[in-house]
């Protein structure tokens, strides 16, 4: 019999804590929550205050039957869930199905599955933080409230298995406005003209400018032209040198979102692999001699804060490994986000003396890259800045100034170890100009003029989306996997070369939301309410109070969209073939998952297939078929012959239709890191996709 019973929420977590308690203590995992309200049903009573039915979770029974069992045996019971809204609510539901007294001190949180943090809190339990569970129970109830309500209409208006909910009705908005910004965007041409110069032997490049001290923007060719016109000769003179040193300070160490974001431009993972992967690492991993360890702190934060001892462990080991010049001199904390309810720590090692070097044979590949991005994040956080020196030079010739800038890494600080990824520019790189004073001339080698037309905004890509949600203040850390996921499943959305593009089925559903349910898809009114939430779990507001204000405007509109929204009838647009089993036309039909083609003599026919995008070469296999773009399960695209299963050619890498000038063989486009590639699939030959 053990003394005490730990309620945790994972199995491998609660093997790694028990080790750490001892004997004394038996740790049991719930598996997530027990109770919640029931699917079947609204499960809230808006005649009483907003009243939850909470039921036992279909399939919990047996888990609740051994967790009140193990408690019967207890002297004492520690609930110790995740340090967060959504841990505080399991350990109060645990502790209303277990007779638990909530303001006993019964509630255990650590930030880290470490020995010593554990260890520590066990010291220091608390109840239960009836002002988080409140904010979890509102967010849940007004969730519900919003998709029990909107989701049948759509059912009974466009088609079964719809929903709508609060972020990813704005999310699904921010995806559709931008496309229409891309689709009715007006490209502006502009020009500009490019210099190539030399000082002595060494050539550079500098770029107009404009007419002495004022720029000029190049609108049109003519305009080019009578530049071009001014100058006169080879030589341009220095007329100005501009020297200074600039100062690069490193990222903060990760929160959920910026992880998201880094992961995605970084290692190519999806929002929802990188939060089931951090899960792994937070609850604990076999290390070898160490036994199973947790190796992050918890991942789901909006805080960059840092604790004293890591910092202190950080800058120990960036000392002995880099030099005393390399630890950063800052002793302020880092700059929190407004929105940031700095609850808990950012995401950081456990201990930065696990380097990922020492982990490259106990951790799987995927793993592995997750806990180097973190590291080196946290590490390179505590680093002293970059140092760059920049120098600006103009170059003049009859009044035309071209300007040439260069920048060259002094001291790299942080950016030895790791730097920050950026959606929108290039990795900032040496560019050296050789040595020149002011009244020094130069030699002009070639002018370029360039005719330019500017870009639409690009669509959003996860780690784009992330950012605009969160800058936004719609939905919080732990939300924005899950929304990102549930907007594909539903097919308002597809993803085109990892961009999201909104599919009709999502025009549809967004356009019935705006027009009936328009606070839904307001952005301010959701981050407003996303403010009224947190002030629950800051105890200013009560939730009832918040979802009382919402609940009375949003019936209204509920009553109205049910009496006024018209039937929206999807029409089956002609396939261009026959049915290859009746002979009858095929159409196609949206479905969960986009598009499909199907037999219009459906239900009794009813043959379905794949819409697929033949991509112009003969099959390399078989010689008679064509190969066509497909997707697999997972949505991965490759590509195969559209005489499969008779020819069963396929390939990741795209083929293209000329044969290998080497050997005759199938030339493929191969994705690289630096870009795409041409190579052979039987020979060594290489070239370049532009060539």
């Amino acid at each position: 019999m053990s003394d005490f019973l730990v309620i945790v929420e994972s199995p491998a977590k609660a093997k790694t804590i028990e080790r750490y308690l001892g004997k004394k203590y038996k740790v049991k995992a719930s598996l997530g929550h027990v109770r919640d309200l029931p699917r079947s049903q609204m499960g809230v009573d808006v005649e009483n205050e907003y009243t939850p039915k909470y039921i036992t979770i279909r399939g919990k029974g047996p888990v609740m039957q051994d967790l009140k069992s193990a408690a019967k045996k207890a002297k004492k019971i520690y609930l110790a869930a995740d340090p967060d809204r959504e841990g505080e609510a399991i350990a109060w539901h645990l502790a209303n199905s277990l007779n638990i007294d909530i303001e006993s001190d019964c509630r255990v949180v650590f930030n880290e599955i470490t020995k010593d943090a554990i260890k520590e809190s066990f010291k220091n339990p608390r109840p239960i933080d009836m002002d988080l569970v409140d904010a979890q129970q509102a967010r849940r109830i007004l969730d519900r409230l919003v998709g029990y309500n909107i989701s049948p209409i759509l059912w009974k208006k466009v088609k079964k298995g719809l929903s709508a909910g609060r972020v990813q009705s704005v999310a699904l908005r921010l995806i559709i406005d931008r496309e229409n910004e891309i689709k009715n965007f007006q490209p502006e041409e502009y020009w500009s003209i490019e210099g190539s110069f030399e000082k002595g032997k060494k050539s550079f490049d500098a770029m107009y400018f404009g007419n002495g001290a004022e720029k000029v923007k190049l609108t049109n060719e003519a305009q080019v032209k009578e530049i071009l016109k001014q100058l006169k000769g080879d030589k341009f003179e220095v007329t100005s040198v501009v020297k200074k040193e600039r100062k690069r300070n490193p990222a903060p160490s990760f929160t959920t979102s910026s992880l998201q974001q880094e992961a995605a431009r970084k290692l190519n993972f999806r929002a929802r692999k990188t939060m089931m992967l951090a899960q792994q690492l937070y609850e604990g991993l076999n290390v070898g001699k160490e036994g199973t360890v947790g190796l992050i702190t918890y991942m789901r934060t909006d805080s960059t804060r840092i604790s004293d001892t890591a910092k202190k462990d950080a800058h120990s080991y960036i000392e002995s490994e880099y030099g005393k010049e390399y630890v950063t001199t800052s002793t302020g904390p880092a700059k929190q986000s407004s929105k940031s309810q700095d609850a808990h720590e950012a995401i950081r090692p456990t201990s930065v003396l696990r380097s990922p070097d020492q982990l490259k044979s106990i951790l799987s590949k995927d793993l592995l890259k997750l806990y180097k991005l973190i590291w080196e994040r946290f590490l390179a956080s505590q680093m002293s800045p970059a140092v760059l020196d920049t120098v600006t030079i103009d170059l003049t010739n009859e009044n035309v100034v071209f300007r040439a800038n260069g920048s060259q890494v002094k001291f790299p600080g942080f950016m030895k170890l790791y730097v920050e990824g950026n959606d929108d520019q290039v990795e900032e790189k040496d560019r050296i100009l050789p040595e020149m004073e002011k009244g020094d001339f130069v030699k002009k080698l070639e002018i370029e003029p360039k005719q330019h037309f500017t870009q639409p905004p690009p669509r959003y890509s996860e780690a784009r989306l992330v950012k605009t949600l969160e800058e936004l203040g719609i939905g919080r850390p732990s939300t924005y996997a899950p929304t990102l996921d549930t907007i594909q499943k539903r097919g308002y959305v597809s993803l085109d070369a990892k961009r999201f593009v909104p599919t009709e089925l999502g025009g549809i559903v967004h356009q019935l939301v705006l027009e009936f349910f328009p606070d839904i898809i307001d952005i301010e009114f959701t981050a407003q309410m996303e403010k009224d939430l947190d002030s629950v779990e800051e105890g200013q507001e009560k939730w009832v109070h918040i979802i009382d204000k919402f609940y009375k405007d949003f019936e209204k509109h509920v009553t109205h969209a049910d009496k006024e929204m018209e039937k929206v009838v999807i029409k089956d647009e002609p396939a261009g073939e026959d049915c290859e089993k009746c002979g009858s036309a095929m159409v196609f039909k949206l479905g969960r998952y986009g598009k499909f083609m199907a037999c219009s003599n459906f239900p009794d026919c009813r043959n379905t297939k794949a819409i697929v995008k033949n991509i112009g070469v003969t099959c390399p296999s078989c010689k008679e078929g064509e190969v066509v773009e497909r997707k697999s399960k997972t949505k991965r695209i490759f590509y195969g012959c559209d005489r499969y299963p008779t020819c069963e050619f396929v390939s990741w890498d795209k083929p293209i239709s000329r044969p290998c000038p080497k050997c005759s063989e199938l030339l493929v486009e191969k994705k690289l890191k630096k870009g795409i590639q041409i190579q052979c699939t039987s020979c060594d030959y290489k070239e370049d996709a532009q060539a």
